[in-house]
């Protein structure tokens, strides 16, 4: 490793315009009551994740929300765990394939949101 150096690899947002508003409309609003600036701010789907349990905490006013959230929460943890694991290895690619699970399970968190 470098003296005065170091490598960094981090996982950010890629919306396009409006971000998290526009691509999961539904959950946008729903964060936006626990803090609106956050929300305004696009966090990744990996950061909403490494937030869960604080969110989860904050959630009890609107339990439906809290209650389909912790549902997914087991599989969200998982896989956050994984990617932060294979970036410790630098296996980026598996980590990118561990992403798209991710994505996979807020869109399942979308469209059960259509019915709360």
């Amino acid at each position: 490793m470098s003296k005065y150096m170091q490598l960094t690899v981090r996982i950010q947002s890629y919306y396009n315009k409006d971000g998290l508003k526009k691509a999961y409309p539904r959950l946008a609003h729903r964060l936006s009551y626990l803090d609106e600036p956050w929300v305004e701010g696009s966090p990744s789907l990996f950061e909403i994740i490494g937030k869960l349990d604080q969110l989860l905490y904050r959630l009890e006013g609107d339990p439906p929300f809290r209650e389909l959230l912790l549902k997914h929460r087991p599989a969200l943890h998982r896989l956050y765990e994984g990617i932060e694991e294979r970036i410790a290895d630098w296996r980026l690619a598996k980590a990118d394939r561990l992403l798209y699970q991710i994505e996979d399970i807020f869109e399942d968190i979308e469209a059960e949101l259509a019915g709360l």
